[in-house]
């Protein structure tokens, strides 16, 4: 499937050069001369060497056929995570590597897409957003104006989140595992 430079997206996983690369940022760029541009650093999946790579905005690049399969989160042994599928209770191990950054937000039990190219495991799809526990934020101080005034709140996950100033620890929140924003609050 075709994807024009400017439908690329972080996380997609693209044909590029001759190897499977994941797009790990964009940008995209309007210089007063010339054409725009998608300015795209690529991890590839095989070796893990990273690049940058200047699409023009009219450029073509080719999407990886890549098969989401629903699967369960179970435990980290340190080195790989497991997941097993919800069918057929297999088991899949993938490698820290594989997932560089997205297991900022993934918790024991938490429903994922393993993604796979050829039989073989690339990588996982979180969920639009996952509910964590704040375990340590700082305390609210007076005379604070509620708006646009963030704090930043670890969750359980060790991640720090910026949040409102009347989340408190122990609080739940909700949290877009796409960029690491705060959504809301839970309970």
């Amino acid at each position: 499937m075709k994807l024009e430079a400017l439908q690329i997206r972080k996380g997609n996983i693209i044909e590029f050069e001759g190897g499977l690369w994941r797009v790990l940022k964009t940008e995209h760029t309007k210089p007063g001369k010339g054409g725009a541009f998608i300015q795209a650093e690529l991890k590839n999946i095989e070796t893990g060497t990273k690049t940058n790579h200047r699409f023009r905005s009219e450029e073509k690049v080719e999407k990886a056929v890549v098969e989401p399969r629903p699967m369960q989160f179970l435990y980290h042994d340190g080195a790989h995570y497991v997941f097993m599928d919800q069918e057929t209770y297999d088991q899949v191990t993938i490698g820290e590597d594989v997932l560089e950054g997205s297991t900022d937000f993934l918790l024991p039990n938490t429903e994922v897409e393993v993604l796979f190219h050829n039989e073989r495991p690339i990588g996982i799809e979180l969920p639009k957003a996952v509910e964590l526990k704040v375990v340590e934020a700082e305390p609210v101080v007076k005379g604070q104006t509620a708006s646009a005034s963030y704090k930043p709140a670890e969750v359980e996950t060790g991640v720090t989140v910026m949040v409102p100033p009347f989340v408190e620890s122990g609080d739940v929140i909700r949290v877009n595992p796409a960029d690491g924003t705060y959504e809301d609050r839970v309970k």
